[in-house]
């Protein structure tokens, strides 16, 4: 009996290390200041959430086994209805935990805001004075990432690349659906949302070859919605920025309506130039120059709308899905503008806040 025991016990144990072999642990032991700040809060509330726990499940046995009712030395208290000792000790010290767990929570939410800019490298390495952010402009689409180099003028596809310990400046978007940049190394999700901009600042500590991913579901080929992220010395930056720009072509509006089409397990694409504009229409929403930008149809509205003559500024445009089907939908035309409005108080029109 007990050496078949022995064997089994050994093969569950067998079995649990294969199983838990595969996960990573970059989650908890990310490689990023950032991340590492949020894994810290994980475990932080983890183990104030576990003073109390610990206490309740261990006494629930305890309770359990001394009132069983083969005990017949145990207290017998029938008419047992109230102690305010024991009251202060289940209500105080929940009431305690919940308040320190308040207190992290408000303190981190507002330290680790992604739009807050970084004020450390690291634990122990604090912010050089005039160290200017890396900034990268990340576009979700269907079902690959874009990744813009606006100061070095480049641009890549599902790959990117930053020098380790400089602070880095992400600004989000999307051509499609909502989205969820995730390089579990660097930083906690952020969501890109089309016509909408969300930003992150995050920094990698250390250098290596980090997976990235889309962590939100986005249709047929979001499984495959993968990227690479390298953390770089400051020379190897330098010589994957020449690279990109020997390599790659040139990054044109037309080039981004084509990568916007539905595509599955795209290979890494280098720009080598990007036209200038075209951030600020990608999240206008007004790449193909045919449509009215999102920002002036704003500002139209801010004035008063178009009325009634607004609809005849529509037109239907259209595209293919990845079984070659069309579909299309309905948008308001570029030709629809406030130079074109009449009636319209141009100066009132507020000028729409454009990215550096």
């Amino acid at each position: 009996m007990y050496p078949n025991k022995s064997l089994l016990t050994r093969g569950l144990v067998l079995s649990a290390g294969l199983a838990l072999s595969g996960c990573n642990a970059i989650v908890m032991k990310p490689h990023g200041d950032i991340a590492q700040q949020q894994a810290d809060l994980i475990v932080t509330s983890t183990l104030l959430m576990l003073l109390i726990i610990v206490p309740v499940i261990a006494l629930t046995l305890i309770f359990a086994y001394r009132y069983r009712q083969s005990n017949t030395e145990a207290t017998y208290a029938p008419d047992w209805d109230h102690s305010t000792r024991l009251e202060l000790v289940i209500w105080g010290a929940p009431l305690l935990i919940i308040i320190a767990l308040g207190a992290i929570t408000w303190i981190s939410t507002h330290k680790l805001d992604p739009f807050r800019p970084l004020d450390r490298i690291a634990a122990d390495k604090p912010l050089p004075a005039g160290v200017k952010p890396l900034e990268v402009y990340a576009v979700s689409m269907d079902w690959k990432w874009l990744f813009i180099y606006p100061e070095q003028g480049i641009a890549t596809v599902n790959e990117l690349a930053a020098p380790v310990d400089r602070p880095i400046h992400f600004r989000f978007t999307s051509t499609t659906v909502m989205n969820t940049f995730y390089v579990p190394a660097l930083a906690g999700m952020i969501y890109t949302m089309p016509g909408m901009e969300t930003q992150l600042h995050a920094v990698i500590n250390r250098p290596g070859v980090y997976d990235g991913q889309s962590a939100h579901y986005s249709g047929a080929g979001f499984s495959d919605m993968r990227f690479k992220f390298h953390g770089l010395s400051d020379e190897e930056f330098a010589r994957w920025i020449a690279r990109n720009q020997t390599d790659g072509q040139a990054l044109t509006r037309a080039e981004v309506m084509q990568l916007e089409q539905p595509s599955t397990k795209e290979p890494v694409r280098r720009f080598a130039s990007v036209e200038p504009g075209l951030w600020s229409a990608i999240v206008d929403r007004c790449v193909d120059g045919k449509k009215m930008c999102a920002s002036t149809m704003m500002a139209i509205d801010a004035a008063g709308g178009a009325g009634k003559g607004g609809v005849a500024g529509t037109m239907r445009t259209g595209w293919r899905d990845l079984n070659g089907d069309r579909r299309e939908r309905q948008v308001v035309a570029a030709l629809c503008t406030p130079t074109n409005l009449q009636g319209l108080p141009l100066e009132t029109l507020p000028t729409p806040a454009q990215p550096n």
